[in-house]
C-alpha cells in the first residue's frame, strides 16, 4: 500500500498560498490591501445601581471605550472596547471586568457581541473604513443613542450570484447611507463568523444624536430583499444612551 504523505507525479498541486488581507481599490481602480482590523466587543450587565462607579474605573484603567445605560432595563449597562489585538480582551478587558465594580453586576451573555471591521472590496481608504473610522464613531460625543445587534443570514443568500448580491446589499446599505448623508444614523458593521456564542454572521451598531432615527432605519431595512428574505434571525437588540466615552 502506497504512502499517502508520499508525494508522486499524480498527487494534486499545492494550493495557493492562504491570503487574509482586507481588500479594497484605490482612485483608480487598482487592488489594494491590508492585513490589520478591528476588533470590537460589546459586554452587558444588570444590577447597575450606581454607574459613576463603573465610569471612575473605566477611567482609572485607561480603558478605551464607551459605557450605555440601558434604555430597556432601568439597572441594566453595556460596555464596548476595541483593539486591533484580539488578545487584549483576554489580556486586560477580562481581568478588567473580574474586579470591583464590574465584578459586582449580573453579566448578560445573551447580549455579548463580539467582530471584526472588514472591506466588501471597493474601499478606497482602509486605515479609516478598519481601523479610525469605526473608533471615531464609537467615541464621537455627538452620537449619544445606540442600537446593537447582531444577525445572521440565511442559505439563500450565499447561493445567490456575485451580481444579485451586490444588488441586495446596495439597497440595504443605500438606506444606511442616506441616514448619514442627513446625520441622523451611522453604522459600525463587524463580521462575526466564528467568533459568535450563536453562529451570527455579523454585529451592527447604529448610532446618532437621536434614538428614534435608528429605529426607522431597522424599520426601512425590513423591507429590503436582504431582510425580508435572506435572514434567518435578527437581534436580541440592545437599546441604549452613552454615560460615558473615552477620549479620541
Amino acid at each position: 500500500m502506497s504512502d499517502p504523505s508520499t508525494t508522486t507525479a499524480h498527487s494534486p498541486r499545492e494550493p495557493a498560498a492562504v491570503d487574509v488581507n482586507e481588500r479594497g481599490s484605490d482612485k483608480n481602480g487598482a487592488p489594494i490591501s491590508m492585513n490589520r482590523r478591528l476588533f470590537m466587543q460589546l459586554v452587558a450587565y444588570g444590577g447597575c445601581g450606581d454607574t459613576t462607579t463603573l465610569v471612575k474605573a473605566l477611567e482609572s484603567n485607561a480603558i478605551a471605550g464607551a459605557l450605555y445605560e440601558d434604555v430597556n432595563d432601568p439597572h441594566g449597562v453595556a460596555l464596548l472596547t476595541f483593539s486591533e489585538d484580539p488578545a487584549y480582551f483576554v489580556d486586560d478587558v477580562r481581568p478588567f471586568l473580574r474586579r470591583t465594580p464590574f465584578a459586582e453586576l449580573v453579566p448578560k451573555p445573551e447580549y455579548t457581541m463580539f467582530g471584526r471591521t472588514y472591506t466588501l472590496g471597493y474601499e478606497a481608504d482602509l486605515d479609516d473604513t478598519l481601523i479610525h473610522r469605526p473608533i471615531s464613531r464609537a467615541l464621537d460625543p455627538k452620537l449619544a443613542w445606540v442600537i446593537w445587534y447582531p444577525l445572521r443570514r440565511a442559505g439563500s443568500f450565499e447561493r445567490l450570484s456575485r451580481r444579485e448580491q451586490d444588488t441586495i446589499l446596495m439597497e440595504h446599505g443605500g438606506i444606511g447611507m442616506a441616514f448619514g448623508r442627513a446625520g441622523l444614523g451611522f453604522d459600525i458593521r463587524l463580521a462575526c463568523h466564528g467568533l459568535d456564542r450563536d453562529d451570527n454572521d455579523f454585529v451592527v451598531g447604529l448610532l446618532g444624536p437621536e434614538l428614534h432615527p435608528l429605529a426607522i432605519i431597522v424599520q426601512r431595512m425590513r423591507k429590503t430583499k436582504q431582510t425580508s428574505l435572506h435572514l434567518e434571525r435578527l437581534g436580541p437588540f440592545f437599546v441604549g444612551r452613552v454615560a460615558w466615552q473615552s477620549s479620541l
